[in-house]
């Protein structure tokens, strides 16, 4: 393994575990504790877990935390494919440990933090509210990398579109964005039937972004080399 992998493979390993408890473990404690936080708590425990997680390793890995990011940025040539499997690895390594991690610490409650849809909507509604928040989030993650003098609003801007998208969508339709966050809890809790809607739909929300980004950001080189 090369160095720079082992830094990008240690540094998704860490930060997508540190999502994962921040996202699951926010809806697990508050169950834990009857509720009396409520989805506000939840909202804001996105929001400052993926701020510090971004921050922390975003210069080493580009913080992706997401195998429908790295899909993303492999298409617009911001990852190569050689080094798909180490971020795919970490991910997976990093989102299972800290599905353990809040199990053992936090307790079995609330389903693991495990996504599901809001029983009153329907298929259709959820699957597009769920590709829009990974559109959403794909959106401004490409918005960060591409102008360089937001950087330092990375981890803000980044963790305020999940709790943002959360907030709205949350009780919805789950508001996923992210294939390994919903995989890790519903393959534990054993709760699996809504599985197939967040693990298809981040990809599309992405693929749509990468796509646009990479037409827009060619015209913009013409447009330069004239």
């Amino acid at each position: 393994m090369h160095s720079s992998n082992k830094i990008i493979f240690v540094a998704e390993l860490i930060g997508t575990f540190g999502l994962v408890v921040a996202a699951t473990g926010s809806m697990v404690y508050d169950v834990m504790l009857g509720g009396i936080y409520g989805h506000y708590f939840v909202v804001a425990m996105h929001f400052i877990g993926l701020a510090i997680v971004v921050y922390a390793f975003g210069k080493y890995s580009m913080a992706h935390f997401n195998p429908a990011v790295t899909v993303a940025f492999f298409i617009t040539k911001h990852v190569k494919g050689r080094q798909l499997p180490y971020y795919f690895a970490a991910q997976a390594v990093g989102a299972f440990l800290g599905i353990v991690f809040v199990l053992l610490v936090m307790g079995d409650y609330a389903n693991l933090g495990t996504n599901y849809p809001n029983p009153t909507s329907t298929v259709e509604a959820n699957v597009s509210y769920e590709i829009l928040t990974s559109i959403f989030l794909m959106g401004v993650i490409y918005i960060v990398v591409h102008f360089k003098k937001l950087g330092k609003l990375t981890g803000v801007a980044i963790g305020g579109i999940i709790a943002l998208d959360v907030l709205f969508f949350g009780l919805v339709s789950g508001a996923s964005m992210n294939p390994i966050r919903s995989l890790a809890p519903a393959v534990i809790s054993g709760m699996t039937g809504d599985l197939w809607l967040y693990l298809t739909t981040p990809f599309i929300g992405t693929i749509i972004v990468a796509a646009i980004y990479k037409v827009l950001s060619g015209r913009t080189k013409n447009i330069s080399t004239h």
